[in-house]
């Protein structure tokens, strides 16, 4: 079958950074499901496993977590799907991704796709929808169906993939979503997903928050550069508040404020589930399907900001320069292996 993989790990200019590829098709046993893929997003992970270093692989790496498609054969021990079922899942970092025509996944992360979407639509969707719910309504421990309704929320890095979800996902709580954006086309794109307020993370933030009429906010999630960002959300983070992040730092982060205010800091990663088998990891199938529901009833949308046809090594090479660049929005979609 057809794939884009890399033996070495080389800036995403040189031509060998990611290739096309012939590898062997698997075959579906116990709990997975073999997907047929047509449609793939590009995520910062992706461009995070790709980066520079010494390591070379000895067969081809094929990354890739966000996918969409048909599932062509399934385990044994499947019970959730079937053979010609429509599908969308992000997968799991510790196996083979899904820049590749067939993929192996365990159904337990898997959902059914939104039947209003198109294959492409809802590629979009799985890793960030899952990082932004987990981040809001399992790390936060806010309520989905409204239970904090008014309160707010600081969302850094607003018009990004998790960002463009989560301002979406914080509205159906009924929060109000202040979200960080700072192009003129970003500062656009966030408010048409629903933004009540968007102010400058190239700016001062407490000075914004200040002339919105609030002192503190109640909850902040970082999904831009926790370092940089880190001095101000400690001090905006209301007292007995919560902060939830997704990106790692690179230096110490002081807890000072958080102590004196008794308020938290708590990490999101929604590989942790796969990566770790834990006993939940259904929950991300429930998840996926719940969010499918509300897709089909109107009440979200997807995050699909640009298609590229077809999948191959050229045109994921493109993506990955995108986002580099770390100014696109919403998600970049590859849509169609070539015949």
């Amino acid at each position: 079958m057809k794939a884009i993989g890399l033996t070495r790990y080389l800036p995403i200019e040189d031509p060998q950074s990611l290739i096309d590829v012939e590898i062997e098709k698997p075959t579906a046993t116990g709990q997975d499901v073999l997907v047929s893929i047509n449609a793939i997003a590009v995520n910062p992970i992706d461009v995070k496993v790709r980066s520079p270093k010494d390591t070379i692989e000895d067969t081809p790496k094929i990354l890739g977590w966000d996918a969409s498609g048909i599932i062509e054969a399934i385990g044994d021990d499947v019970t959730l799907f079937e053979v010609g079922d429509e599908v969308y899942y992000a997968g799991d970092i510790t196996r083979p991704g899904a820049y590749a025509q067939y993929q192996l996944v365990d159904e337990r992360i898997v959902g059914r796709k939104p039947k209003s979407l198109s294959f492409p639509e809802a590629a979009a969707l799985p890793l960030t929808t899952i990082t932004a719910y987990e981040s809001f309504f399992e790390r936060l421990a806010l309520d989905r169906n409204g239970g904090n309704k008014g309160e707010t929320l600081l969302i850094i890095g607003g018009a990004g993939g998790v960002g463009s979800i989560g301002i979406q996902l914080a509205k159906s709580a009924g929060l109000t979503a202040i979200a960080t954006a700072s192009q003129p086309d970003t500062i656009a794109w966030v408010k048409q997903l629903g933004a009540d307020h968007v102010i400058n993370h190239r700016e001062p933030l407490r000075p914004q928050v200040e002339a919105l009429g609030l002192k503190f906010i109640d909850h902040i999630a970082i999904f831009n550069n926790t370092d940089g960002h880190w001095e101000a959300v400690s001090d905006l983070i209301r007292p007995q508040g919560r902060i939830v992040s997704i990106v790692q730092n690179e230096t110490p982060l002081d807890q000072t404020s958080l102590k004196t205010k008794a308020a938290g800091l708590v990490w999101e990663s929604m590989f942790a589930r796969s990566m770790f088998q834990t006993p939940d990891m259904i929950e991300q199938h429930k998840l996926l399907s719940y969010i499918a529901d509300e897709i089909d009833a109107g009440r979200i949308r997807s995050t699909l900001s640009e298609i590229l046809t077809p999948i191959n090594a050229e045109n994921l090479r493109k993506a990955h320069a995108l986002i580099e660049t770390g100014r696109s929005k919403g998600k970049l979609v590859l849509e169609g292996f070539p015949s």
